[in-house]
């Protein structure tokens, strides 16, 4: 869920706005964008192939009523993204660098047209990506490199078919295909440049309310118990993530104290999350390689991870919070949204903490 390559040959041709020598990173984005277009097909086309197998034949006609309760339950946009499907060839869409210095989580951030500033880079290649992880690492800064299952375009590719659905997050469970097509497609309806935590915020807002709704009433009984297991370890592991990153914020901004202490104290906050995952992990029963992903975050877990998990939840209960106080309403939930994108970057954050307190 990220905005990588967001506009494909939009992005090329507006490259030197923002100076040319980003060009190579914006012909690969557009490239990457282009040939996953390519490799999509209309939905309704491939379900007329008798030769289908049975699974991606179910996959598709499920994501097919996703979309279309998207569009008029959600009141998310109803146009051409999610009706078309490509099979990628390999599990992630992209793979998006974040980096952070040794005692911060403040990420940097790389400034784009179109979409402002945002704090991390994408890539539609692997080897790309961790090229530049090792040219930040030699920089001195703490880099992360992992895979993105889906993003968006913000609507403005639906001109040559929309944002397609993937192989790479076709087979999740029910309810998890539900909140990811949610996800992107509010990034459709409010986006705010240079302000990546209030646009992943809302949009994993967006997931978590209509993600819950679809499965209410419209899951099986075993569709709600599959997603009821997957979702209960993603929770038990981002709160134990959100409790790692206070740990540190307070060794990295503590008044007064020495760098042996920061590094002592982030030494500390680092050992304490991987026991505590331990344990987490411990208590998890199912298939081992479902937790594989979790086990590589907690190997690879530094400043630049915790820095970009920060944005996927910060304001998610201030909007929460707005969403109820609307009544539950999705269009005076997306108006207020958009009032509260037209404010300054700390006003709007200040009044969604306020929400969530209050």
């Amino acid at each position: 869920m990220t905005l990588a390559a967001v506009a494909g040959l939009a992005i090329a041709a507006t490259a030197c706005l923002s100076g040319c020598g980003n060009l190579g990173y914006y012909m690969q984005s557009a490239g990457g964008h282009l040939k996953i277009m390519g490799a999509s097909h209309p939905v309704r086309e491939i379900l007329q192939d008798p030769a289908m197998p049975a699974r991606l034949r179910e996959r598709l006609e499920l994501s097919q009523r996703i979309r279309d309760y998207a569009s008029a339950e959600l009141k998310l946009p109803d146009n051409p993204s999610y009706r078309r499907y490509a099979d990628l060839h390999r599990t992630a869409a992209v793979w998006n660098v974040t980096a952070a210095p040794a005692y911060s989580l403040e990420l940097k951030t790389w400034c784009f047209p179109v979409t402002g500033c945002v704090g991390y880079r994408g890539y539609y290649d692997e080897g790309q990506a961790r090229a530049l992880a090792k040219e930040m690492a030699g920089e001195g800064y703490e880099v992360s490199v992992y895979p993105v299952t889906a993003y968006s375009t913000l609507g403005l590719m639906n001109w040559a078919g929309g944002d397609p659905l993937l192989n790479t997050f076709l087979g999740y469970p029910e309810g998890e295909l539900a909140r990811v097509v949610f996800h992107e497609l509010a990034h459709q309806v409010v986006y705010t440049r240079n302000d990546t935590t209030f646009n992943e915020s809302f949009a994993v807002a967006v997931e978590r309310l209509g993600g819950t709704r679809w499965l209410e009433t419209q899951s099986s009984p075993a569709a709600r118990d599959e997603y009821a297991a997957f979702d209960a370890r993603r929770r038990q592991f981002r709160d134990l993530s959100r409790a790692t990153r206070e740990r540190l914020k307070a060794a990295y901004d503590t008044p007064g104290l020495s760098p042996e202490a920061r590094q002592e104290g982030k030494r500390r906050a680092m050992a304490q999350f991987r026991d505590e995952y331990a344990q987490l992990r411990a208590g998890w029963t199912g298939d081992p390689v479902r937790f594989r992903g979790y086990d590589r975050w907690v190997q690879e877990a530094n400043n630049a991870f915790f820095g970009a998990q920060a944005a996927y939840d910060e304001l998610v209960p201030g909007f929460e919070a707005l969403f109820h106080r609307g009544g539950d309403d999705w269009p005076r939930f997306y108006e207020a949204v958009r009032q509260l994108a037209k404010l300054p970057k700390d006003e709007r954050h200040a009044r969604l903490k306020e929400a969530a307190g209050g």
